[in-house]
């Protein structure tokens, strides 16, 4: 997804640890083994909000994401995509507002 790999660690043989962080995101998510009771794909509301929904879609398609088109509400613009374990992403941009 074009994320950079911050930290990616087995402290324990029954932890992996992995830091992802969008490019120009003060925020990361973590993902691995140990860190969560819940099955790999049950996560259902992940979400992140960006500045540039046209240029966060082109970013998620160039780095071969099956991402939806561009749907515009009046609560903000999103695309939707699934990441390789089947968790349900949206990301957003809300107009008059700056994410950073």
């Amino acid at each position: 997804m074009g994320f950079n790999a911050d930290f990616d660690e087995r402290p324990t043989d029954a932890i992996r640890f992995v830091q992802l962080t969008p490019p120009g995101s003060a925020c990361s998510i973590c993902i691995g083994e140990g860190l969560t009771d819940a099955p790999p794909g049950t996560g259902s509301n992940l979400q992140l909000v960006v500045n540039d929904i046209q240029a966060a879609h082109d970013h998620l398609k160039g780095n071969g994401v099956d991402v939806s088109d561009v749907d515009i509400q009046d609560w903000g613009h999103f695309v939707y995509f699934a990441d390789p374990a089947g968790n349900r992403w949206a990301v957003q941009y809300i107009p008059g507002r700056d994410a950073r």
